[in-house]
């Protein structure tokens, strides 16, 4: 695999909210924050792009809303932020894809000539996803790194639920599968942007 020097990293949505177990609900992969981490200070280090995504809930119960301690990010992201030599954006958004955030993430990369991305965050099958099958729509190479996301148990129609687990097998088949992502690892990515 073949990691571009202007590759950008988008971080989505890793904020302290999303820690509120009793809202949510259980998670999978405890070591998303650890691989999530990793991926940022590679990025930094290398002088690779990193645009940062923060959900601004327009829900008045969410633990994302703004003006709530959970709508900022987690710790270990708000120190990196703004370090490292390569650029940086930070996006807002109230839906599930990046792409319709402020500033415009698609202006910002056609500007920057950037056409691959690498898409790590919270949810796996939510705005990873939503914003990984945008981005192959609209012909950027994308990389997700399964272990650099992390999601939580769902409950759908009919009485039907899924483990956050399964829901993340889902979401990197149907991405992998169906052409709109390759899905990866951490260490696959280190390597290959080092």
């Amino acid at each position: 695999m073949e990691i571009a020097e202007n590759a950008a990293l988008i971080v989505v949505d890793v904020q302290e909210g999303f820690e509120e177990e009793a809202y949510w609900g259980p998670r999978n992969n405890p070591d998303a924050d650890r691989n999530i981490a990793g991926l940022i200070d590679v990025w930094q280090s290398s002088g690779r792009p990193v645009v940062f995504v923060r959900h601004d809930s327009p829900k008045p119960d969410s633990p994302l809303r703004v003006g709530q301690p959970g709508n900022g990010f987690k710790g270990y992201v708000e120190e990196r932020r703004g370090k490292g030599d390569g650029p940086g954006l930070l996006l807002t958004k109230s839906v599930n894809s990046a792409f319709y955030g402020t500033p415009d993430l698609k202006e910002w990369l056609d500007r920057s000539g950037i056409r691959q991305l690498v898409v790590v965050g919270i949810q796996t099958n939510m705005c990873v996803e939503t914003t990984a099958r945008m981005g192959g729509n609209l012909g950027y190479e994308v990389f997700v790194p399964l272990d650099a996301t992390h999601t939580f148990d769902l409950a759908g129609p009919w009485g039907w639920t899924l483990g956050a687990d399964e829901l993340a097998r889902a979401t990197a088949v149907s991405l992998h599968g169906g052409g709109f992502a390759k899905v990866v690892s951490s260490a696959e990515l280190i390597a290959a942007a080092e």
